[in-house]
């Protein structure tokens, strides 16, 4: 296949961006919202906000992943889709989600902790570092496409 325009290859990138942050907000709200009970979006409030909250924040989460696949869906059938640019967004969506949540959301805002009742320490950098990690897999990978 031909080399695709830049401006496809950016919106390769683009749409894997969406889809990466959809995905990190989906495990985010599936894992530690909902199974492990750790936390809901806003926990500034009652319990009932609190989950109001999670259902905003998982609709958000499927809109993304939802117009990422569509932009991607549309490079596909123009055969313009970079698949390196769309999995490097993939990766850079997610990990800078993680790490805006991580240390906007979490530090700077107190919309919520990572969990309550313990040492934060090692959670937050848990999750920042693996944020961080993402970010460079996904650039790494943007370097070689």
């Amino acid at each position: 296949m031909a080399q695709a325009p830049v401006a496809h290859r950016a919106r390769s990138g683009w749409s894997g961006v969406l889809v990466g942050v959809g995905i990190a907000a989906f495990v985010d709200e599936t894992v530690f919202h909902q199974l492990l009970h750790w936390h809901h979006f806003y926990d500034k409030s009652t319990s009932d906000i609190g989950l109001v909250s999670d259902g905003l924040f998982h609709a958000f989460g499927w809109f993304a992943v939802v117009l990422g696949l569509v932009l991607m869906a549309d490079l596909r059938r123009r055969g313009t889709l970079s698949w390196r640019r769309f999995t490097a967004g993939i990766l850079l969506g997610a990990g800078v989600f993680q790490l805006y949540d991580g240390t906007i959301q979490h530090k700077l805002l107190g919309l919520h902790q990572i969990r309550y009742g313990v040492d934060l320490v090692p959670y937050d950098w848990t999750w920042n570092v693996l944020a961080v990690l993402l970010i460079v897999a996904g650039l790494v990978l943007v370097r070689r496409a």
